[in-house]
């Protein structure tokens, strides 16, 4: 079960899905804290309305089952939802993006029963290039988790950087997970990103799954999912969050 909030950012309200851990999940005191989580969006499905989206409900549910605290928000809210798909592609905006994310961490971090202090990011396919922006915008951020996000090296918006190039502000660990058969992000690409986070001293680990392409862990697409890369991925996901977001700081 979820509830829907809605944000106001820059005179546009976003609707912020939000779940949390059901009641054999959450801590035996009433004023103990979760730790949050940030869950960022795919495509093609995420932009006509997250209330479409089978794969990021029923991941954000996952996580909830897990512990967190979790807020999906819909980040193609600048639009009609009627928009077409390739409308919002061109006219999307990093700096537009960086205030959808300030926006959703204040809402978590706004909660009582949420630990500012242990809030992540992930995201998927677009979300990845988003969870790598939230690292680069969100200082208090535990950890970032960048499932086979493309366009890192690509710049959105007139005289904003390519999200790669901003490696040096991020102040959290990051996992990544990628196909060996995907495009966007090829390998070459993940090798660039790993070498950008070295250059900027960020500790994180990079994982790679031959046999899969593009969205391996998107189920809804049969012909794109892996099950075994996909559950693998997830086991090692939830150790690293368990690892730098669960544990008090």
């Amino acid at each position: 079960m979820h509830q829907i909030q809605i944000v106001n950012v820059g005179g546009s309200p976003m609707e912020v899905f939000l779940f949390e851990p059901p009641t054999s999940a959450r801590p035996p005191q009433p004023q103990a804290q979760r730790p949050g989580l940030l869950l960022l969006q795919h495509l093609p499905v995420g932009h006509t309305g997250l209330e479409n989206d089978e794969f990021t409900l029923r991941t954000a549910e996952r996580f909830a089952q897990q512990g967190y605290v979790v807020a999906a928000p819909f980040l193609f809210h600048w639009w009609p939802k009627s928009a077409d798909l390739q409308l919002k592609r061109e006219q999307s905006r990093d700096e537009r993006t960086k205030l959808d994310l300030q926006a959703s961490f204040a809402l978590l971090a706004g909660r009582a029963d949420v630990d500012q202090r242990r809030i992540g990011a992930v995201g998927h396919c677009w979300g990845g290039r988003v969870a790598w922006l939230a690292a680069c915008h969100l200082p208090q951020l535990a950890a970032a988790a960048i499932f086979y996000g493309g366009r890192v090296k690509l710049p959105m918006g007139e005289g904003t950087p390519a999200p790669i190039e901003l490696a040096r502000q991020i102040r959290c660990p990051i996992i990544g997970f990628f196909g060996q058969e995907d495009q966007n992000p090829a390998p070459g690409d993940v090798d660039d990103y790993s070498a950008a986070l070295q250059a900027a001293g960020v500790r994180h680990e990079i994982h790679r799954y031959a046999g899969a392409g593009h969205a391996f862990q998107n189920f809804p697409t049969p012909e794109r999912y892996r099950a075994e890369a996909s559950e693998d991925a997830w086991t090692k996901v939830l150790e690293f969050l368990a690892r730098e977001a669960m544990t008090a700081r």
